[in-house]
């Protein structure tokens, strides 16, 4: 007789029998029972997990002479012609092979042929995936209203390449991996039926390897078996999947507690000289310090260990290694098998995380740039400063209603607004005539060119004293003498307009009515010397302070309108005649 595999042999013939997935088996079940079974269902999930079995499973349960049931009896004729794939209303079509529009007509056409014994005509489509667009669009009016004896079941392990038209037809389930557990307590029944001894190692060594695909767990052991004969090794078994042992993944934790670059160095290339996969290595590592911490964290949790076991050595290395150092090594570890897909040099990858691994403190202690940690100081204590302007505006918000109270008739605004006295002193000093005449006769013009909410603004302001390079700007209202100060568009407009116009860069000098006039009477008042002073001071002296005495009073009484002056200049003072409303 052919031997057959393991995976064929011990295919699953009953829900029960199927490993896992018990969200499918009990949602089948319980459709058998109150005859609540669809047309059309889609098994998704990873390989090996047990979506062609369910499908043949099902089959067998809706046509067994003794149902539809909830578990297929296996004895009458229809489930072993089933079984047997012998059975003609039962079709397993492979999509992968048969992915043209031609073969999917040709199933569409027999459908409507009545079952020839069975209940239902039952279609197995594996890989569906894989059929054409056509075929698809072929598929899908039958698929949605399929007659009454038809049945599709539709398998794949890539769902996402399925148009949304037809998974929107199917019921789904989605297969989930198996759990090692699950797949060890298959792997000792099989053994146990075929008379071969094993030990618990040796079936994690497998089950680990296989990623939760049965299949690929039952063929691992198939080719551990024919190594072996019968009895199987834990060392037959890493060597057949290419896996690591315990005792190298203890000395590799050693090595790294002992920050020994070479011991781990030569256990790395130990490995990849026996033929172990280094992409499959950084695979396990980070598998072996996940164990690790959950030992450390979480030692309860045995039995969700995968790699090692619950053994004392690994309990007390596990308790020597900080949780937020296993974090890193996870984390280095990961980022390396990303880098590692795009590079030929996977094992330099792997060396060199090592050694990160090893001088991490080092690294730690290195990794903050003092430029950077001069800069984080910097923001620091701007956010400490901001925090004190806070608590200080807050403060100041607080008393702020009070200080209305006692102080009704004071704005906010005239409180705000500096007077700059100094300045407006020191244009005084130096003020001319001719240059007030030279600003007022080109403000009336100036205020055309600027714009309009500028203007307006400006409307209650005139110039009061001018200088060489700087002008006293007075406002009617101090609040638009306040609002004029704090506009920097404003300024800066304003003062381009004077110098295209003039050629002079005017500093501009804000004041409100009130404040000009107690400046220009403080000013007075410190220039106009008494005759006694005068004879105390020399003749030039005297002539300045009268020259500027006589200026600002000039300066005060001749308000001359802009738009006087500017019509004055345009028809001449002999034409003009003004009438004062």
């Amino acid at each position: 007789m052919v031997y057959q595999a393991f995976y064929r042999v011990y295919r699953p013939q009953s829900f029960t029998e199927m490993s896992g997935q018990q969200h499918v088996k009990q949602t089948l079940q319980n459709a058998l029972l109150h005859n609540k079974t669809t047309h059309a269902y889609l098994f998704s999930g990873p390989r090996g997990t047990g979506k062609t079995s369910a499908a043949k499973i099902f089959a067998k349960a809706l046509n067994c002479e003794n149902g539809p049931a909830k578990e297929p009896c296996n004895e009458c004729s229809t489930c072993l012609s089933i079984t047997e794939g012998s059975n003609t209303d039962v079709i397993e079509f492979d999509a992968a092979s048969n992915s043209r529009v031609e073969e999917m007509r040709d199933i569409i056409e027999k459908v409507r042929f009545a079952p020839s014994n069975a209940r239902y005509k039952v279609y197995i489509i594996d890989e569906v995936h894989m059929l054409s667009n056509s075929a698809f669009n072929a598929l899908l009016k039958t698929l949605e209203e399929p007659p009454e004896h038809a049945v599709f079941i539709l398998a794949t392990t890539e769902p996402h390449k399925l148009p949304l038209t037809i998974i929107s037809r199917c019921q789904r389930f989605d297969f989930k991996p198996i759990t090692a557990v699950d797949i060890v307590e298959r792997m000792q029944m099989i053994l146990s039926e075929a008379s071969i001894e094993t030990d618990q190692g040796t079936l994690k060594v497998i089950a680990q390897a296989a990623s939760g695909g049965m299949r690929d767990a039952l063929s691992m052991l198939d080719q551990v078996v024919s190594f072996s004969g019968d009895k199987l090794t834990v060392e037959n078994a890493l060597l057949v999947t290419g896996a690591i042992g315990e005792d190298i993944f203890h000395q590799l934790a050693e090595a790294l507690l002992a920050k020994d670059a070479g011991a781990t160095l030569s256990l790395l290339d130990q490995l990849v000289a026996e033929g172990k996969d280094v992409t499959r290595l950084a695979e396990d590592l980070i598998t072996f310090f996940r164990d690790l911490l959950l030992l450390r964290t979480a030692p309860e949790l045995k039995e969700l260990l995968e790699l090692v076991s619950d053994d004392n050595r690994f309990i007390a290395i596990a308790k020597v290694f900080e949780a937020d150092t296993l974090y890193t090594y996870i984390d280095i570890l990961s980022k390396t098998q990303q880098e590692m897909r795009f590079s030929n040099h996977a094992k330099v990858y792997v060396e060199s995380a090592l050694l990160k691994m090893i001088h991490l403190d080092n690294v730690t202690a290195q990794a903050i740039d003092p430029a950077l940690a001069k800069k984080v100081d910097e923001l620091e204590r701007t956010v400490r400063e901001l925090q004190q302007q806070l608590a200080s505006g807050l403060a100041v918000q607080a008393a702020t209603p009070q200080a209305v109270q006692q102080k009704k008739s004071a704005s906010k605004s005239s409180q705000s607004f500096k007077i700059p006295s100094g300045k407006i002193q020191e244009v005084l000093k130096t003020a001319t005539k001719q240059d007030i005449q030279t600003i007022r006769q080109e403000w009336a013009t100036m205020m055309q060119t600027m714009q309009k909410s500028h203007a307006a603004l400006l409307e209650e302001s005139e110039p009061v004293a001018a200088s060489e390079n700087a002008f006293v700007l007075k406002f009617k209202y101090e609040i638009h003498c306040l609002m004029a100060s704090d506009n920097p568009s404003l300024r800066s407009g304003l003062s381009e307009a004077l110098r295209s116009r003039t050629g002079i860069a005017y500093e501009v000098l804000y004041v409100p009515e009130e404040g000009w006039l107690k400046v220009r009477e403080d000013f007075i008042r410190k220039n106009g010397l008494s005759n006694s002073q005068r004879s105390k001071t020399a003749d030039s002296e005297d002539e300045i302070a009268e020259g500027m005495l006589s200026f600002v009073k000039e300066a005060e009484q001749e308000n001359v309108d802009p738009l006087v002056t500017e019509a004055e200049k345009i028809f001449g003072k002999e034409f003009l005649e003004v009438h004062e409303d």
